[in-house]
């Protein structure tokens, strides 16, 4: 498996590990950066792949941003795994940022204002949508009455502008992580083309000498 630990870590380390992970981000981005540059498949399509991840990272759909980068990458005919790695983009460094341009061009696009002063802040109507979802769900089975307020109220004033505010920034960024991720995806397959190349000849020149000594004995 591409993704799968042979231990499970606890929840803790978990959640430790995605604030700031073993090593450090430098080394983490390091680390992607090579598996991307191993992956099986033409520059083109793992280029394209990154698009799709990076584009995803600026979307609100949070926990399903794998399977939203998946979607992406076979519309633009780019490699899914590939896409699953560039979600990477989106992580607890760079979630408030793009959140913050999201927000602010989906307001700008639709001619709306949020008033983080007069209003419950943006973290609050996270929270209140999430309570009102998990009470609606449990009133299902019990006599409550679900509120479905909050989770419009959420809707309208931060998942819709999110949405609508996140793709041009997110096309722009995963434009851009296109177009540096090409040429250095192509010239480290030449380069490994080149060193699989050598040893193929090497093995060949050992052959040959194995085989000439032998005739002469």
């Amino acid at each position: 498996m591409v993704f799968k630990r042979r231990d499970k870590l606890p929840l803790i380390k978990w959640v430790q590990q995605s604030v700031w992970p073993r090593g450090g981000w430098s080394r983490a981005v390091r680390y992607m950066k090579l598996r991307l540059n191993r992956l099986p498949g033409t520059p083109d399509s793992i280029a394209r792949g990154v698009f799709a991840g990076v584009f995803t990272a600026f979307s609100p759909f949070f926990g399903l941003h794998f399977v939203v980068a998946a979607l992406v990458a076979k519309v633009v005919r780019g490699n899914v795994l590939a896409a699953l790695l560039a979600t990477f983009a989106g992580n607890p460094l760079t979630y408030v940022p793009i959140a913050i341009i999201s927000l602010q061009t989906g307001h700008a696009i639709l001619g709306s204002e949020f008033d983080s002063h007069n209003q419950r802040s943006v973290v609050g109507k996270f929270y209140d949508a999430g309570h009102d979802l998990i009470y609606n769900i449990t009133a299902l089975f019990s006599s409550g009455t679900p509120n479905w307020e909050s989770v419009l109220r959420f809707g309208q004033e931060v998942f819709y502008p999110y949405l609508v505010g996140g793709l041009i920034p997110g096309v722009l960024a995963g434009l851009v992580a296109y177009f540096v991720s090409l040429p250095m995806i192509t010239a480290y397959q030449k380069r490994r083309r080149g060193r699989l190349k050598s040893k193929f000849e090497e093995l060949r020149r050992k052959a040959g000498a194995l085989a000439s000594k032998n005739k002469s004995r």
